[in-house]
């Protein structure tokens, strides 16, 4: 994916389709439409996947807490969120099993009572699920619970063990717009939607966006425009026609990061309830624990979203009954905070983020002509790009069927790949086994093309002490993962920003001569691009009150 190539033909082709936004739905749109055969135009203002997509719990569910709603409330649209993401859950696992795997979570309970209530819950939960894999949950008594998961309250009665499925979000976005790029799909990240242009009587016929590197302006032309901006999709409606209601609620959603050596386990743990009514997340990642989230409603969408210091207390309030050492501020290594595009229907006042589903629609809007993709959460991603892209089959008069559910994900796409290979040679290139278990985890059969880079060019060397990451890795990154900004690499490809800011800022200075000589920086802007990026981190830290 190198991007002055796939610029060129943004500025001078005419496409089908063009899907503004770039996060999992947009890359999602992207890759059905093209594997239908349309010709295929993706941009994004940012990164892919830079804002809601990436700032996720890093799981794929049904969803525990729409299942026990569904019950309590007698909510049966709730039940069916529940089926589908459950349903869908196998098939995102399916499509790139490098980023995504079964995890086992742990739910503690204080009482036999309270044991056998989210012990029937998991069970229904398993049942919905169907045979897809998955061990069936298991209520573990207390020795048991402490083999899992030995840092938890010495308090606890017993707990309930079962599974759901873990991903790297951000990765796996970038894999689906490979994947589109491959279909011949052009894409393009740091393209901004500035306007649209109508033809005579009122409908899109092109849009107009300037290129955030370059600062150059020009035309995107279309016979459809996709709306998949997640929570900032009202802006874009309202640009298509001013006469539109707001119809987006966001909410905010925190998460932080501490050492692993609280919990020492390889599992999760659910919190089951929290004083306002959520569940709350206890994961690991990348050899550290992650804990989330919150949900706030939230209307400053002009700013980035980060961790405040009120919401590291709750965080750690809500975690304190459940395990037997509390972290304390100081062992904070990092968060991050995004926002959900929860969906209100139309001409609704409603404000309690917490009782608006998390369903997705597909709107067209009869005078502009714009399809937007609304609302909606990870796990069904697939489920919102096929009706969005079924909607575009009706609008363009094209009769084909959606195959996304079969088509594996680049990193995912080749049969001669060997792991037994890999190892081998990774091992005469004296990487370690953390680093080679790394690679293969983040690029599946792409790895030898990392290898390869890592051999050529004498780039074996760890871009810091204490993480399995290589130098090679920014390179690959940047000749084939359309990186463009220091962070790109170092909070979606890499994903060391989320979980250790200070090492972050040590990577940063470590590979900004990779970027300099791969795009051709000049030394003043390489200069500034490193010096706003630590700014921007000292700045997360200051505002949550860590580190």
């Amino acid at each position: 994916m190198n991007r002055q190539t796939h610029l060129s033909k943004l500025k001078s082709e005419e496409y089908d389709i063009c899907v503004i936004g770039a996060g999992a739905s947009g890359a999602g749109v992207a890759l059905d439409a093209s594997l239908r055969g349309f010709k295929v135009a993706l941009i994004d203002r940012s990164d892919f996947c830079a804002e809601t997509s990436s700032r996720s719990t890093k799981l794929i569910h049904g969803g525990v807490r729409y299942l026990e709603q569904a019950f309590k409330k007698l909510d049966f649209a709730q039940l069916k969120q529940v089926k589908h993401g459950l349903h869908e859950r196998k098939t995102v696992i399916s499509l790139a099993p490098h980023l995504a795997k079964p995890l086992a979570l742990i739910t503690p309970v204080f009482s036999w009572v309270e044991g056998m209530y989210y012990s029937i819950g998991l069970k229904i939960y398993g049942m919905i699920a169907g045979d897809d894999g998955m061990p069936p949950s298991k209520w573990l008594n207390k020795k048991e619970t402490y083999e899992h998961i030995p840092g938890l309250t010495k308090k606890l009665h017993s707990s309930i063990m079962y599974y759901d499925g873990q991903f790297d979000d951000a990765r796996y976005t970038v894999a689906m717009v490979q994947s589109a790029a491959k279909l011949g799909a052009s894409v393009s990240n740091y393209v901004e939607l500035k306007d649209f242009q109508k033809d005579g009587s009122g409908k899109l016929q092109s849009a107009k966006v300037k290129d955030l590197v370059s600062g150059e302006e020009f035309q995107i032309k279309a016979r459809l425009f996709i709306n998949c901006t997640g929570p900032y999709a009202d802006a874009v409606r309202l640009m298509a026609d001013p006469s539109e209601e707001k119809r987006m609620r966001p909410a905010k959603g925190v998460h932080i990061v501490f050492p692993s050596s609280y919990l020492q386990s390889k599992d999760a743990m659910l919190i089951p309830e929290t004083k306002d009514g959520r569940v709350v997340f206890v994961k690991p990642i990348d050899n550290e624990v992650m804990v989330g989230t919150t949900d706030t409603a939230y209307d400053n969408l002009d700013e980035e979203p980060v961790l405040e210091d009120e919401e590291v207390d709750y965080l750690l309030e809500t975690l304190e009954p459940f395990v037997d050492q509390m972290p304390k501020r100081a062992d904070i290594k990092a968060g991050f905070a995004g926002v959900r595009p929860l969906l209100a229907p139309k001409s609704s006042n409603r404000k309690d983020t917490k009782s608006l589903l998390r369903d997705h629609e597909v709107e067209y809007d009869q005078s502009s002509g714009l399809l937007s993709l609304l609302g909606g959460k990870w796990t069904t991603y697939r489920v919102m790009a096929k009706d969005a892209v079924d909607y575009a089959c009706d609008l363009l008069g094209k009769e084909a069927e959606c195959t996304s559910e079969q088509h594996p994900l680049v990193g995912n796409q080749s049969n001669n790949f060997s792991k037994v290979n890999f190892e081998k040679e990774a091992n005469q290139l004296g990487l370690s086994s953390s680093t080679v278990e790394h690679i293969l985890e983040k690029y599946g059969d792409q790895a030898g093309e990392v290898l390869s880079i890592a051999q050529n060019e004498q780039l074996t060397d760890l871009i810091i002490e204490g993480y399995p990451f290589i130098k090679a890795e920014v390179v690959y990154a940047l000749r084939n993962e359309m990186a463009t900004k220091l962070r790109d690499f170092l909070s979606r490809r890499l994903r060391l920003e989320i979980s250790d800011w200070n090492a972050s800022i040590k990577a940063a200075e470590v590979i900004t001569p990779y970027f300099r000589q791969e795009l051709g920086w000049s030394e003043e802007t390489a200069v500034i691009e490193l010096t706003e990026y630590v700014k921007m981190i000292e700045e997360f830290k200051r505002k949550a009150n860590v580190g």
